[in-house]
């Protein structure tokens, strides 16, 4: 039988916590028997909170943190002053090779500078983005970077290209996968001077299939299997997106409730409308990893449900599984220094 998948989680980071992440902790372990999870927080609210749920106690772990990092305050300051953080231990813990993945729902400066201070980068790979999972009409795309990295060059989104093309074949199984570059137009002349520089490098990519520019709406629609960004621009999308998706539902609902006659048909359509529903929601498909570390992290939204935590947990088995970090240190890393050194 293959090792345990070692992933810590920060029990303290979220809107929902400790509640949601240590419910999450409980229901992965009933899902997998390949993960040990290391709840990290304060002991006695953790054990509390474990209190009437049904678990692998011989797979679970309570690592003491008594400091938080809240979301107000400064990242890199944060870090460097709380060094007892649930955060911070749970990073160390990557960095020191006690777990294989990391999970937050907390502070996402404090992740992300974190995960560049504290874990670091793979040799060559220049930034580390944070890569989610849309939701689209054909299955998914990988939005990349999504809030990593709002100053981009070029150079990195050549390796954000690189670096989602591998984990859109190896973790969602598509054979050669589409790479589309976002902008305003999908005329190649078209951008600012970031996607106007970078057309020409990834077209120039002989091991990426870049199909051009793509405009934002046609994401949803499933466009290309990777869809490269800046991360300011990135985060814009993902947020009208999930924004979008939130009011839709809500006018569904709103409009299934009006009349009696609405409610009839909404009752003769409920379950097809769940199931069709439930393929557009992104929090089954767990987190966002920050791809290019030297070990996986992976945030969570603010506002995480157990659901969410606990799909993320199945996609840090998964991810390492996959040996991705590997395989980006193989096919990016070594080539980007070699390139360099000659």
């Amino acid at each position: 039988m293959p090792d345990l998948v070692r992933i810590a989680i920060d029990a303290m980071g979220g809107d929902n916590a400790p509640a949601e992440p240590v419910k999450a902790a409980a229901e992965a372990l009933a899902k997998t028997d390949r993960a040990h999870i290391f709840l990290i927080g304060r002991e006695e609210v953790i054990r509390e909170n474990l209190k009437g749920l049904t678990y692998d106690e011989n797979r679970l772990t309570v690592v003491p943190a008594t400091e938080m990092i809240e979301m107000a305050e400064h990242p890199v300051n944060a870090i460097r002053k709380k060094k007892d953080s649930s955060i911070v231990l749970g990073l160390r813990m990557i960095r020191n090779k006690e777990a294989d993945a990391f999970i937050s729902a907390g502070s996402t400066g404090a992740v992300l500078a974190g995960g560049q201070l504290l874990v670091g980068r793979l040799p060559g790979v220049e930034r580390a983005p944070l890569a989610p999972l849309l939701p689209t009409l054909k299955g998914v795309s990988l939005l990349i970077d999504c809030g990593a990295n709002v100053d981009a060059r070029p150079s990195h989104l050549v390796q954000f290209a690189k670096m989602g093309s591998l984990y859109m074949r190896d973790m969602m199984g598509i054979e050669n996968p589409t790479v589309g570059l976002l902008n305003i137009g999908v005329e190649e002349e078209k951008g600012n001077a970031l996607c106007k520089e970078t057309y020409p490098l990834l077209k120039a990519c002989s091991d990426i299939n870049f199909i051009g520019n793509v405009e934002s709406r046609e994401i949803p629609h499933g466009c290309a299997d990777v869809i490269v960004t800046d991360a300011f621009a990135g985060n814009v999308a993902l947020k009208l997106y999930e924004g979008t998706a939130s009011a839709f539902l809500k006018m569904i609902k709103g409009a299934m409730m009006s009349s009696l006659k609405s409610k009839i048909g909404g009752a003769l359509v409920k379950d097809s409308l769940k199931k069709t529903l439930k393929t557009l929601d992104a929090t089954e498909y767990g987190g966002a990893p920050m791809l290019g570390l030297n070990g996986l992290v992976v945030k969570c939204h603010g506002n995480a449900s157990h659901k969410e935590l606990c799909n993320a947990v199945l996609q840090c088995v998964s991810f390492t599984d996959a040996h991705l970090t590997d395989k980006i240190k193989s096919s990016i890393s070594l080539k980007e220094s070699s390139e360099e050194q000659e």
